[in-house]
């Protein structure tokens, strides 16, 4: 861990030098990375200098109650020393959690896509209940919910639906809902009582920074038609409606919930990008799949890590074998008890590989 520390500090002062290099100022992007970084391990370098500072304190504390003969000079530097040895346990901690390795996307708005699984109009209406969860959960946060497109059903449900939350840190929070989320509950049309199971598919994407995802034109092919569903008069009258597919990847988005062409365009982009950055990271995380293990979850979509089960009032993240029976009260968004314990333990996971 010191060895880790040593390097961070060695490297803040590279980075110190390079913010401050004419030649480096004047390539603002090069500049702008440097300062990020720079941002980014100041914390580090900071708790490592009051570690250091605590440590040396302690020493000089026992140097002079081993030397000195000075009775009031030896009480002071015990009292002295109680202190900071009650402190340095504290800063090494802190230490520990800085060093946990910062999710780049944290900060992010996100993309979020619900989708029915299996389960038929019963998959579509427990979609429905998530997609009301998480804009709930977006209205506590203060959070702007952004809808990119909706695919409903016939019987009041959702077959998919993409929509963005904008918000300081929605990544970070919503980050380990990708997944199957499964259902158990009497549908209104059964008439025998039997509990059905249903599931729904969600991914949460971050937003991507054009930096990030370059897409080449010429890799797009944007096709345009007209709107169908409900939408008022425009509906089957304009072109209004998009459709972008990304020739490289097979990736095909369509959105048509805005009037306007130019709007549902760039929506279209905006969802596009995220995917392809979400792809990115997905081949990057495969290649340290050991690591991935150890977390609460790989984020995969094919993973099912919730229950929601109606008979019993009872929700179960398997990931963490949590089980709280508060429902209804989870599906109105307050979803933080479930979202804290998913962090608190991914952080101690990788906390151990940190120490």
């Amino acid at each position: 861990m010191f060895e880790k520390l040593d390097f961070i500090h060695d490297k803040y002062a590279d980075l110190s030098r390079k913010v401050s290099d004419p030649e480096v100022i004047n390539k603002q992007t090069e500049w702008q990375k440097y300062i990020k970084e720079l941002a980014d391990i100041e914390p580090i370098v900071n708790g490592y200098k009051e570690y250091k500072e605590t440590k040396d304190g302690i020493e000089e504390a026992k140097s002079i109650l081993e030397e000195s003969n000075d009775e009031e000079l030896r009480e002071m530097a015990k009292m002295e020393l109680n202190e900071l040895e009650d402190k340095i346990e504290d800063v090494e901690n802190q230490l520990k959690l800085l060093l946990i390795p910062k999710d780049p996307n944290d900060e992010k708005n996100v993309i979020v896509e619900i989708r029915a699984g299996a389960g038929g109009d019963e998959a579509g209406l427990f979609a429905g209940n998530l997609l009301r969860m998480y804009t709930r959960y977006a209205e506590r946060n203060r959070w702007k919910v952004e809808m990119m497109s909706l695919n409903e059903t016939g019987v009041g449900g959702i077959k998919e639906v993409i929509f963005m939350l904008k918000g300081k840190g929605a990544y970070s929070r919503l980050k380990y809902e990708s997944g199957v989320h499964r259902v158990q509950r009497i549908p209104t049309t059964e008439s025998g009582g039997r509990i059905h199971t249903s599931t729904a598919t969600v991914a949460v994407l971050p937003e991507a920074d054009d930096v990030e995802v370059e897409i080449n034109p010429n890799d797009v092919r944007v096709d345009v038609f007209r709107s169908s569903g409900n939408g008022g008069q425009s509906v089957n009258t304009t072109d209004s409606a998009v459709r972008v597919t990304h020739m490289p990847t097979g990736i095909v988005i369509s959105c048509q919930d805005e009037k306007s062409q130019l709007k549902n365009k760039d929506k279209a982009f905006k969802i596009l990008k995220a995917r392809l950055y979400d792809k990115m990271c997905a081949e990057q995380h495969a290649e340290i799949a050991e690591e991935r293990k150890s977390q609460v979850g790989t984020g995969d979509r094919s993973e099912r890590i919730r229950t929601y089960n109606f008979p019993q009032g009872r929700v179960t993240d398997h990931r963490i074998n949590l089980t709280l029976y508060k429902l209804d009260y989870l599906l109105d968004g307050e979803i933080d008890e479930i979202l804290d314990a998913l962090i608190t333990t991914d952080q101690a996971k990788k906390l151990q590989q940190v120490v």
